[in-house]
């Protein structure tokens, strides 16, 4: 595999042209793409910078930040507060998403899209109003563990940290959740079947390599 090393700030550039120009195989008004990564990978900082970046560009931009679509404490808790099985399979409600964000945002959608369902500090329901994505606008879901769920994405984007990186970078108390990570690698291969994979060992230099059109 061969990386080239690149800037946050092109790096975004690059990957809001490309969305741009992406038309989903499905036939949907609305690009999706994932914004994978462990959260010592920041994905939702790159999610944001891309958001700015897209609306520069005058595309509309719903971003989601999965964590705000985790299941309640008493479900990711079942377990232990401490299960990285339970982190893995149970805390993320793939339904929820489905049926809140893909599916309005599908074929034949009405692009009428929940932001977020549930917040894990509070515990509670976000009450967040309804959001009209227009035709043309684009989905960004960042978040751990996002492969493999069967969401439609037009484009996926993992950012990989290498075992030694992720658990240097991990805070001490969230490093229970490195086994379901080294399990990820292990079932999904998240940087072989993501669209472009971004190697995020030091954090201020950063190196790509992508699939299909121009880089």
């Amino acid at each position: 595999m061969r990386l080239t090393a690149i800037t946050w700030p092109r790096l975004t550039e690059v990957l809001a042209d490309r969305i741009v120009d992406l038309k989903p195989a499905d036939g949907s008004p609305w690009p999706r793409i994932a914004i994978d990564g462990a959260p010592a990978a920041r994905p939702g900082a790159l999610a944001q910078a891309l958001a700015e970046s897209l609306r520069t560009l005058g595309r509309p931009v719903l971003h989601v930040g999965a964590q705000t679509y985790w299941r309640p404490a008493s479900i990711r808790y079942e377990h232990g507060r401490h299960d990285p099985d339970a982190y893995y399979d149970l805390w993320l409600d793939s339904g929820a998403l489905w049926r809140e964000v893909f599916g309005p945002l599908g074929p034949g959608g009405d692009g009428r899209v929940l932001p977020s369902l549930w917040d894990p500090v509070t515990d509670r329901a976000t009450r967040a109003p309804y959001e009209q994505l227009p035709p043309g606008g684009v989905l960004l879901l960042d978040g751990a563990l996002l492969q493999g769920q069967g969401f439609p994405f037009d484009l996926c984007v993992h950012l990989r940290l290498s075992p030694a990186a992720l658990a240097r970078r991990t805070p001490e108390e969230e490093r229970w959740m490195l086994p379901a990570f080294a399990r990820y690698e292990d079932e999904m291969s998240p940087g072989e079947t993501a669209d472009i994979l971004v190697h995020t060992d030091d954090p201020n230099r950063p190196a790509w390599t992508a699939r299909g059109p121009d880089r």
